[in-house]
């Protein structure tokens, strides 16, 4: 099984309003720290930046990232929206970044970061709900109860104790950020890294809020309600928007992302958007054509069989398959492979007009006894004459 990707704000660290420049600061940001000319042989980060990449590709192009925004990754089904041989990095501009990251390296001297301690959004939560295979195909709304997190009501989000406010950190004068220098092979690096001491906040807290101890927040037991889309396939994920982690200073809260388990049925398999199962006929239906009837997800439907239809042969039925998800109104097809039902009990009239059909077909319940008993006698006349020639 493929692993799951992540969430492609996540990824860059961004809210889903970002802006343009905003999405391109956070690629930046992540290409200069996990690019393979600073990590050789370091498959991590490799990883790590292809990840990236891919993630700007995407949400720096204006139509990838409306597809993306309403149905996630899976707008890009099939080859994850790229070609065979990779990332397909039309419309994405790199060339300004990757000029700002080789300038940093060689010991360049831009300097156009600001703070971090701006506003930010919240970290993504994830759970998962169950549904059956008919929820799945028609669509459902499930309620699911969580822990979340609300502002404080006696610090009122600030985290500090009534009476007092945060403070400027003094470690990196409430920009957020730390920046170590060292020289290496490249020239002079330039590490930025987020303050230690308030987590790029800019602001620490001396005296907490008893309540929430110093966090802003307090965790409330809440049911929420998830509209769960018709065509929807086991181990895919509905996005609530802002559900997820409270956002810093200021920023939107997080999402929260519901994988769903989808349950198996008894009589239907699915593969994509088809559905395959099996339906038996009797003998007579299949010897002599006649009409059976075949479940499907949306109820039971009639089908004539032709005369002389083997067992194994399979028919479809056109648009009785599972819903797209882009599209509820255009659905895959149903495949039934036709099997003959073999009775086990039969009365003794019926076993004897069995055997008078068979006299009459080729008598087939005696052909392998004519075969062997022929065997037998040349066996028998192969032996006589041995005895006697002694």
């Amino acid at each position: 099984m493929a692993e799951k990707k992540r969430d492609y704000y996540e990824v860059l660290g961004v809210g889903k309003n970002a802006t343009d420049d905003e999405i391109k600061h956070a690629y930046r940001v992540l290409a200069k720290k996990y690019h393979p000319d600073m990590h050789p042989g370091d498959k991590e980060a490799e990883a790590k930046f292809k990840e990236a990449s891919e993630a700007y590709a995407i949400l720096s192009d204006a139509d990838k990232r409306r597809q993306y925004d309403q149905f996630g990754h899976a707008a890009f089904d099939g080859n994850g929206g790229f070609g065979a041989g990779g990332f397909d990095f039309t419309g994405a501009d790199f060339g300004d970044i990757f000029g700002d990251i080789f300038g940093d390296f060689f010991g360049g001297s831009r300097s156009r970061r600001g703070p971090s301690n701006g506003p930010m959004k919240g970290a993504n939560l994830r759970t998962s709900v169950r549904i059956s295979f008919m929820e799945a195909v028609s669509g459902v709304e499930k309620e699911l109860t969580l822990n979340l997190k609300d502002p404080c009501p006696t610090c009122h989000g600030t985290g500090a104790k009534p009476g007092t406010s945060p403070q400027m950190c003094p470690k990196c004068g409430g920009k957020g950020q730390v920046i170590f220098t060292q020289q290496s092979l490249f020239g002079t690096m330039r590490n930025v890294q987020t303050c230690p001491d308030c987590g790029g906040t800019g602001r620490v807290i001396k005296d907490k809020c008893p309540d929430c101890g110093g966090s802003g927040y307090i965790t409330n037991r809440k049911t929420i309600k998830v509209s769960i889309p018709a065509g929807i396939d086991n181990g895919q994920s509905v996005r609530i928007r802002e559900k997820g982690e409270p956002g810093i200073n200021g920023g939107p809260r997080g999402d929260l992302l519901v994988e769903v388990l989808v349950a198996d049925h008894p009589g239907f398999i699915r593969q994509d958007y088809d559905i395959y199962s099996v339906a038996k006929m009797s003998y007579a239906v299949a010897a002599l054509g006649g009409s059976i009837v075949i479940d499907t997800v949306d109820g039971q439907v009639i089908y004539d069989v032709k005369a002389g239809t083997e067992t194994g042969a399979r028919v479809r039925l056109k648009g009785k398959g599972i819903p797209t998800i882009r599209d509820p109104k255009v659905r895959g097809d149903h495949y039934v492979t036709l099997v003959i039902d073999t009775p086990t009990k039969l009365s003794k009239e019926a076993k004897e007009l069995l055997k008078k059909f068979d006299a009459l077909t080729g008598n087939s319940l005696e052909a392998a006894e004519k075969a062997t008993s022929g065997r037998a006698e040349k066996g028998k006349k192969k032996n006589f004459w041995s005895k006697d020639s002694k």
